[in-house]
């Protein structure tokens, strides 16, 4: 009930705004008790997010980046795959679009929990890019500039009513750009 709740609340009003009372009502515990299933309200947050990792990274690491044989089409499947996780899965939405909410919820443990999360997709997608770095197939440059240039494509659905109705051609486009510029060229260095 606590992870239902949790996922709920978390979904919907964020880190901050949800209260340990509002975690614990619909469970019909006390405050007290709470503690005696997570440590704090960001031990269930982290919980929540651990369990959601491992799915996720499946769909759009092992089920779309790692299955094309071509690097630019593995970037394209990664990015229409992550979109989908986006367009589907309200926690992950809430995740990849308020960054602060992790970082409040890695002040708060102990390292070997955070620790945990290193089976992640955003892990994943890093050592890709290294190792095609590594093979000549993504452009020279910091893993994380590649990476965030890849996760700012997965921004832009939070402006699709603003984009009208060119949104779908929009991101297509923007796929293409993103990995055909991210990819090594032949006889580019």
């Amino acid at each position: 009930m606590l992870l239902d709740t949790g996922r709920d609340l978390f979904t919907r009003q964020g880190l901050r705004k949800t209260s340990l009372e509002e975690l614990v009502a619909p469970a019909g515990i006390v405050k007290s008790s709470f503690y005696l299933f997570f440590d704090s309200k960001e031990a269930l947050y982290l919980e929540l997010m651990l369990r959601e990792a491992g799915a996720v990274k499946r769909r759009v690491i092992d089920e779309a980046l790692l299955t094309a044989s071509e690097t630019r089409e593995a970037l394209r499947r990664f990015l229409r795959a992550a979109l989908g996780e986006l367009a589907t899965n309200p926690l992950w939405r809430r995740l990849t679009t308020h960054p602060d909410e992790m970082q409040a919820v890695a002040r708060k443990l102990a390292p070997d929990r955070v620790a945990a999360m290193s089976d992640n997709p955003a892990t994943a997608l890093t050592e890709f890019v290294v190792a095609k770095q590594r093979d000549g197939e993504l452009i020279e440059i910091d893993p994380a500039v590649v990476v965030g240039a890849l996760q700012s494509v997965l921004l832009v659905p939070l402006y699709a009513e603003r984009l009208g109705a060119p949104y779908p051609q929009i991101l297509d486009l923007l796929i293409d750009i993103v990995t055909a510029g991210l990819t090594e060229h032949k006889g580019r260095k």
